[in-house]
């Protein structure tokens, strides 16, 4: 299974927090990365997002049908995040858009087994990729890309 985290792209300060809209940078951050699934991103890839606005303009960037998950609101745990994803054994590629710290700490539960408080900058995205060898499920960090390293 691929499963790529996407974080949302920089957003306006504020409150509410769930209101919270991408800044002019924020929506160019999300296009370039946009961009960037498009061209090297799996074909098939199912699109979830946060339901904080910041998360959902930056999934939208992407031009693809999305769908709300709960579980990739500001606040959640990367337990309840894990628990919501068919990982690691599904056939089709997820695309989670979400927040800090969460998306970080399940990228360290997935790639080193537990949560840890690793960063993912705003409008990065890691790839992670399982696969199961002799009968064990290993997880490889496939690809990770910023959005200010792309043109």
């Amino acid at each position: 299974m691929d499963l790529l985290l996407w974080r949302h792209a920089e957003a306006e300060a504020g409150a509410p927090d769930l209101a919270r809209e991408l800044t002019a940078k924020g929506r160019a951050q999300a296009q370039r990365m946009a961009r960037w699934l498009a061209a090297h991103g799996p074909r098939e890839l199912v699109v979830y997002t946060s339901p904080a606005v910041r998360a959902r303009q930056t999934a939208v960037a992407f031009d693809r049908p999305c769908r709300i998950l709960e579980a990739l609101a500001p606040g959640g745990s990367a337990a309840a995040l894990r628990a919501a994803t068919p990982w690691p054994d599904a056939a089709a590629a997820w695309l989670l858009v979400g927040h800090q710290p969460t998306l970080g700490q399940l990228a360290a539960l997935l790639l080193g087994g537990t949560e840890a408080d690793w960063s993912l900058r705003k409008g990065a995205l890691w790839w992670l990729r399982s696969r199961c060898r002799e009968g064990r499920w290993q997880t490889q960090l496939y690809a990770v890309q910023d959005p200010a390293l792309l043109l």
